[in-house]
């Protein structure tokens, strides 16, 4: 199993279409809408790293509207406890 996060650079007024359309792709386990240099942050889960390739380059790369994208492969998971607090924004 592949871990990759793809950062999306979207032409402003297609960031949430492209949302919606990147989530439908059958390779992208969750979108997010982010701040800073990129739009949009894809989370994808794959058999092997040719099904990368299919997933950006003929799947998100392909839509209109996107500009430019930037992918990071994870290569090790740590305990969902700490996973689940990186999500946590301030309180317990």
């Amino acid at each position: 199993m592949v871990t990759a996060f793809v950062l999306i650079r979207a032409r402003g007024d297609r960031i949430a279409a492209l949302g919606e359309a990147i989530a439908e792709l059958p390779q992208v386990a969750e979108v997010y809408s982010v701040t800073g240099p990129f739009d949009l942050l894809a989370l994808l889960r794959l058999k092997d790293l040719e099904e990368l390739d299919d997933a950006v380059t003929q799947g998100i790369l392909a839509l209109e509207g996107v500009e430019r994208t930037e992918t990071l492969l994870a290569f090790r998971a740590y305990p969902k406890k700490l996973l689940d607090q990186g999500f946590a924004l301030g309180g317990e």
